[in-house]
């Protein structure tokens, strides 16, 4: 489940990117993802990653190419196929999570 991150006091104030924090929300299992506007580097932004694994960028000239929800939610799919420790079968999805990551950078260059 998402949430606002630290019960949303990141918002209004200055972010990664050095925009204002418009969105900022975390999954309770560990993936983040925030959304700044005027930026330094781009007007909006969006900065996410899961937690351990991958952290990536997006540079984008509108809020709607942010794709927020839609971002959201693969950061989830990304974190939900992620084995759990103990898993026998850990070794074997491995690949699937690594193929996961590159598909949502693909998705959302």
């Amino acid at each position: 489940m998402w949430h606002p991150f630290d019960n949303g006091a990141t918002l209004g104030r200055p972010g990664s990117e050095g925009g204002v924090t418009v969105r900022d929300e975390e999954y309770e299992a560990g993936a983040r993802a925030t959304l700044e506007r005027d930026c330094g580097s781009a007007p909006w932004t969006v900065t996410c990653g899961v937690y351990g694994w991958f952290f990536h960028t997006r540079f984008l000239g509108s809020e709607a190419e942010a794709e927020f929800p839609a971002m959201l939610a693969g950061l989830a799919a990304i974190l939900d196929g992620i084995p759990r420790a103990g898993d026998p079968e850990a070794d074997g999805k491995m690949g699937a999570v690594s193929e996961a990551i590159e598909r949502f950078v693909a998705r959302f260059p």
